[in-house]
């Protein structure tokens, strides 16, 4: 037997399962008829001594049954997964069914009619209902396992994209690793009815749902790592409206980085954003970096981790990792001596607030260039009761972490500042933008070392941001919890925004903020919404909780070409800066956030942080 014939035709009609279902059933329900009067009656007389009126009460049965396995939604029950679940539901519709039947025969004083026909007739249809399953499932089992080598039920999938990663995709995982590729799907009209690799050209990209359907998909592939930005986008939009689980092979730059195409992942925050890459300045990054000393605060971060990662492609002579977390400078540092062994490693825990110990380390090892990213960085958290260890860590953690740096004449020291700090309306946007200013007032003092700042949103991914949330929800069912509906923020994924960050450093001059384009707002019930349908959970909830303290509803356009200037690099401006505190101002925060105390109460130290952030304005 053709087995994978079989196992298309199977396919085509898995569209009008429920009525083919609903069809057999009734015919087992007549042949149970015969079959129950073959019984009772013996051949010689099997036709003879019925009722001239038994097909018209054969007919009745017939519709009785209909509407009783409807009604128990037996003809939804999928026959390949029939159990002893499967056959309780069918007892009952034939016990329900058998005695309404014999009822209204009764009734309706239709004697000739054996009883024994009425009462065995339910038994028989039963067994036929649960053979025609158990035989279904056991020809399925046998085909799966003569196809794949497993009696196991394969993962059928979808492949859009027929070039040629499609074609090592399928390659790579056709009936193997649980998997069975139907089809491509591809916009090209000269590939259409063709067979790559074996693999039937479906059709379109735009038929996605149609072909699912058809064919009875578990899984979309989406396999265009060279496509455009855009093109990639369309075919996820695409692929979302089926409501099934949708996978992608890794990107061209995952590709270049040493993965296979065969080894697909599920769809990333990154994916969704639909943004083109960001093309850096790649020699002058590397003139900036390499032969250098190189100091990051919050090594272990999520900005500061993919900092040393991207520092450290450009050959610097040392990366002098500073981190308060034990585990995150282990977990760190485990990385970069596994993927850069060459590169000499300084494992550092320390406190950016204690200026003797940054003393000490910028005395030893001499830093070149100072990435400063050591910050308390979640909005409610520091909100209210953290709100005094917030604006220390933040800006006195960024004053000594600079003045260590112009002390022991670092060339460039860049501080990791946030959307939030334009036009604060929370102590964590205030704090940086107060870090901001001390930078400024130093900046105007000239010297050798130059400062900046590199303004940017929400990164995609970090440690306690929404796309981790969201994972962590699905997980246990959901739901998945929106502030409100209509809050949107700026997005970029980490390693978008440190290549950023080093592209800054290299351009800078003392005393300018950058401020990185973060492309369109998104609207966080959006990209819930995209995650859900993406991962097959389109039936899973949204709750909506109310915004928390401090947290706005729109975050401030970044790139307003009213408030910055442009640069060099299409991706970055210099945001025009209307206070930069001066040296009265610096001694006066100095004097309080070294002298002061916890006042306990955030409201305290709210109202005094205005005093010294104009913008600031606490919600």
């Amino acid at each position: 037997m053709n087995w994978l014939s079989l196992d298309a035709f199977l396919t085509r009609i898995r569209p009008q399962r429920e009525a083919l279902a609903l069809l057999l059933d009734l015919a087992v329900v007549a042949l149970a008829w015969q079959a129950t009067y073959l019984f009772r009656l013996g051949f010689e007389r099997w036709f003879s001594a019925r009722p001239g009126y038994d097909h018209w009460v054969l007919l009745g049965f017939v519709l009785l049954y209909a509407l009783v396995l409807k009604g128990l939604k037996v003809p939804k029950g999928m026959w390949r997964f029939s159990g002893f679940g499967e056959v309780q539901r069918l007892a009952l519709a034939c016990l329900i069914a058998g005695l309404i039947g014999a009822t209204l025969v009764l009734m309706a004083q239709l004697s000739k009619v054996p009883r024994a026909v009425l009462a065995l007739h339910p038994l028989f249809a039963l067994m036929g209902l649960a053979m025609l399953r158990m035989g279904y499932r056991m020809l399925y089992e046998h085909m799966r396992s003569r196809i794949s080598g497993s009696a196991q039920e394969q993962r059928r999938a979808l492949v859009m994209g027929a070039g040629d990663a499609g074609r090592l995709l399928v390659a790579g995982i056709q009936h193997s690793q649980g998997w069975v590729v139907v089809g491509y799907l591809d916009d090209a009209p000269e590939k259409r009815g063709a067979r790559v690799g074996g693999v039937p050209v479906l059709g379109g990209l735009e038929q996605v749902k149609q072909f699912s359907e058809l064919h009875g998909i578990t899984h979309l592939i989406v396999a265009m790592p060279a496509a455009s930005t855009a093109q990639r986008r369309r075919a996820l939009d695409l692929a979302a409206q089926a409501g099934l689980p949708v996978l992608t092979v890794p990107s061209s730059q995952e590709l270049l980085a040493g993965r296979n195409v065969d080894q697909v992942r599920d769809i990333e925050p990154e994916d969704l954003l639909g943004r083109e890459p960001v093309e850096l300045d790649e020699g002058g990054i590397s003139e900036c970096l390499n032969g250098k000393v190189v100091l990051i605060t919050g090594a272990g971060g999520s900005i500061g981790s993919e900092l040393c990662r991207q520092v450290a492609r450009y050959g610097p002579s040392r990366i002098v990792l500073y981190e308060l977390s034990e585990f995150a400078l282990y977990t760190i540092e485990q990385e970069l001596g596994e993927k850069f062994p060459h590169i000499p490693l300084v494992r550092l825990v320390g406190d950016v607030k204690d200026l003797e110990h940054l003393r000490y380390v910028f005395g030893k090892y001499k830093p070149q260039i100072v990435f400063h990213a050591a910050a308390y960085k979640h909005v409610p958290l520091m909100e209210e009761e953290n709100a005094w260890a917030c604006l220390r860590n933040n800006t006195l953690g960024t004053y000594r972490a600079a003045s260590a740096a112009i002390e022991f004449e670092a060339e460039r020291f860049v501080l990791i500042s946030t959307d939030k700090a334009v036009n604060p309306t929370n102590v964590m946007g205030a704090s940086k933008r107060a870090s901001e200013m001390v930078l400024s007032s130093f900046a105007a003092r000239g010297g050798a070392t130059k400062l900046t700042a590199v303004r940017f949103g929400n990164v995609l991914g970090s440690s306690g941001s929404v796309i981790p949330k969201f994972k962590e929800q699905l997980t246990t069912g959901g739901p998945l919890t929106v502030t409100h509906p209509d809050i949107t923020r700026y997005f970029m994924t980490i390693p978008e925004a440190a290549g950023l960050v080093l592209q800054a450093a290299s351009m800078a001059d003392n005393g300018q903020v950058y401020v990185l384009d973060m492309g369109e707002p998104v609207k966080i019930v959006d990209l819930a919404r995209n995650l859900l349908r993406m991962s097959g959970h389109a039936e899973t909830r949204i709750a909506f909780t109310g915004l928390r303290p401090g947290e706005k509803l729109y975050e401030e356009l970044l790139a307003d070409a009213d408030e910055t200037l442009s640069s060099p690099h299409p991706r970055l401006r210099i945001a025009r800066l209307h206070d930069r505190g001066s040296e009265a101002w610096l001694a006066e925060l100095l004097t309080w956030l070294m002298v002061g105390r916890d006042p306990g109460d955030s409201r305290d130290t709210r109202l005094r942080l205005r005093h010294f952030v104009s913008e600031y304005q606490p919600r």
